[in-house]
């Protein structure tokens, strides 16, 4: 039986988280959720998923002009939504050097405060789903140590969660964007010996 497009998609994300747990004793998962404030009078929002999309890749391709930020981050997940109540929205995982960068809630502060900087004008707004990591049933964000096999199966059910195809982005697709995707995550990096991998 062949694999479906959302099973593939899964496996290649933990194929991709497995490559930094790899190369990394320990990853500092941070979750944000990114939107937009809704008009008033229509209480939806009216931004268009190229508008998002250019917003989400501006903050990408900005990360290396903000190493307060994004400094020792190691990769990302994101998957663009939508719903007639939320309008275009973004849930996002970025993973950090866990060695490197211990404060969580802070850091999801950040990106969620860079966001809002950056989508100003088109009234961005963010989620910082660390702050109530600890309301959640299976936590899988914050430090998480590659021995940690618990964690890692949270995290794993995080995946399947961003990888679904519910509320998906091609009823607002237009001939101009028909080749954007929902789903973007970081390139797997070399795989370095285990043997290798920073330990503390």
């Amino acid at each position: 039986m062949s694999k479906t497009t959302t099973q593939k998609r899964i496996d290649s994300t933990k194929q991709y988280v497995d490559t930094l747990m790899d190369s990394y004793s320990k990853l500092n998962v941070i979750r944000v959720d990114f939107a937009y404030k809704k008009d008033v009078e229509t209480k939806k929002t009216e931004i268009s998923l190229d508008e998002a999309t250019q917003d989400f890749n501006r903050m990408l391709n900005n990360r290396r002009s903000k190493p307060s930020v994004f400094e020792n981050q190691v990769g990302y997940i994101a998957k663009k939504e939508y719903t007639e109540d939320k309008g275009v929205h973004i849930h996002a995982l970025f993973f950090y050097d866990g060695q490197k960068m211990q404060k969580d809630t802070f850091k999801a502060s950040q990106i969620g405060e860079y966001w809002e900087h950056i989508t100003e004008e088109r009234g961005g707004v963010h989620y910082n789903c660390n702050k109530d990591k600890k309301k959640y049933k299976d936590i899988g964000i914050g430090m998480i140590d590659y021995k940690d096999t618990e964690k890692r199966k949270s995290l794993d059910k995080t995946i399947k969660y961003l990888c679904k195809d519910e509320q998906n982005i091609e009823q607002i697709k237009t001939d101009t964007n028909i080749r954007t995707k929902a789903y973007v995550r970081g390139t797997i990096p070399k795989s370095k010996d285990k043997l290798g991998r920073p330990r503390g």
